[in-house]
Order: structure tokens, then sequence, then C-alpha cells
């Protein structure tokens, strides 16, 4: 079972708010990108571009992180400074919208960040979008599996991980609800489990390489 956040359930208002004043109307279609984005970068704006024109989605949803538990706190920026990041990133891309969700909702792990916008959105139709090199470990993800089972997967290609696609865990644990890659643009549609894999040019972008050329601590990744 998933757990629920100690918090109250956050008002329509507040999660209005952490949406940039908008609530999203039934049969939206929307990606959800999740991370730290410490800094945001045209990488994440390159694969939610992607995303949204490959998935046929509404909107792609950057979902800021208060503070991912796989990730050390030391040289990772405040909550106000990546978000404001990641504006900046997607400026003048309407379709793109950075939030701080998981901060209204008060959850820390995706499991159950994707249960309560399920709960709060039920006719949304919400799609998980990462990208391979995450497919690889999300093994190592609390709940993991319950992520299939919530919303559709959708795994965008990355330089150096496209046999995730194939010999990765998740991909073997999933591998009768891989969904065609010509079916992509269908994917929010279709009933958990249900994931596809995207090929798409490689960006090689990443935050480490940005906060290394910065000076800062490139073990934050």
């Amino acid at each position: 079972m998933h757990r629920e956040p100690a918090d109250p359930p956050p008002t329509p208002h507040r999660l209005a708010m952490a949406l940039g004043g908008f609530l999203p109307p039934p049969r939206y279609r929307v990606g959800l990108l999740g991370g730290s984005f410490n800094p945001a970068h045209g990488g994440h704006r390159f694969v939610s571009l992607q995303a949204r024109r490959r998935l046929a989605l509404d909107e792609v949803w950057w979902l800021v992180s208060p503070q991912n538990p796989l990730k050390p706190t030391r040289g990772m920026a405040t909550l106000a400074d990546r978000l404001a990041s990641a504006r900046e990133v997607i400026s003048g891309h309407p379709g793109l919208r950075a939030t701080t969700v998981e901060a209204a909702l008060g959850t820390r792990y995706t499991a159950d960040t994707l249960h309560a916008l399920r709960f709060r959105f039920a006719k949304v139709r919400f799609v998980w979008l990462m990208g391979a090199d995450n497919l690889w470990q999300i093994d190592h993800w609390d709940r993991w599996t319950e992520i299939f089972h919530t919303v559709p997967v959708a795994v965008f290609d990355r330089p150096s991980y496209s046999l995730s696609v194939t010999v990765s865990k998740a991909a073997q644990r999933f591998r009768r609800a891989r969904v065609p890659e010509r079916g992509a643009p269908e994917l929010a549609e279709l009933t958990a489990p249900a994931w596809t894999f995207v090929h798409q040019p490689h960006d090689p972008r990443s935050a480490t390489a940005i906060r290394a050329t910065q000076g800062k601590d490139v073990r934050t990744r």
C-alpha cells in the first residue's frame, strides 16, 4: 500500500497555486517529468517537447522535487531557486509547466505522488516520463512496481542506455505490458501497466555537467 502524506490533503486552491494558477480539465493529457532540476537545462526541455509531440500530450509538468530521496542534500539549491531555473528554461514554450506539486501534496516518493495525483485528478490522463538511464535503475526506487501499475510510462532513449529497454529488471518485469512505439500517441489513454520506448536524437546535456562547469559539487546528480 502507498503511504499517505502526513500533512492534510492540499486544497484545490493550494494545488492550483503549485500549478501556476491552473487546474487541468477532464481528459487532459499530462506528461509528468520528475527530478531535482538542479539546475533545469535544455536537455529537460528537449525531452519534454519530444514527449508532448510523440505522445500527443496537452502539457508536460515538471515536478520539481523538494528533495530527491536518492540524492544528497549537499550541493542542492533551494526549491525556490530550482523552480526559478525551471521556469526560465521553459519560458516561451507553451505546454511545458514547472510545478511544486510534490511540495503541495507533501510527497517525497514518486509512487506516492502518482497515487495522490490520480486521486485528486481522477479524470486526467497522466503519463510518467523518464529517460532510459532511469529505467536501468528504477528497481532501486521505493515501490517501483507501483509506478508502472498506477500510470502508463514512456521511456526516452538516452546515450549509452539503449540496452536497458531489453535487459533492465523493469523491462523484464513488465515485458508483456510494452506497447510498440507506433502506439505512443495513444499511451495516455491506456490502462496501466502500459509502457513504451521512444527513440529520439540524443541530447548529452545533464545537470551534473552543468554544475561541474559552474564549479559545484558533481556528486549530487
